[in-house]
């Protein structure tokens, strides 16, 4: 079973209808294209840093505290 309800076998035919459509250098180029985008945006959420991080070199030591009622 295929996705989606398509066969496997209809999957190949419009596959071939899209590559005589678009041509192998245009889908090339666009897989490419997807890719960068991809890339670039993997790229910049992983250079986010968080705005609670401190300088290296600096810390702050803090203890919780519970309070009993009395």
């Amino acid at each position: 079973m295929g996705l989606g309800g398509f066969s496997t076998g209809k999957l190949l035919i419009i596959l071939l209808i899209v590559i005589m459509l678009f041509g192998t250098r245009r889908l090339k180029g666009l897989g490419a294209d997807i890719g960068d985008t991809i890339r670039g945006f993997r790229k910049s959420m992983g250079d986010d840093k968080p705005v609670t991080e401190e300088p290296e070199g600096q810390s702050i030591d803090v203890q919780a505290r519970t309070f009993k009622d009395s």
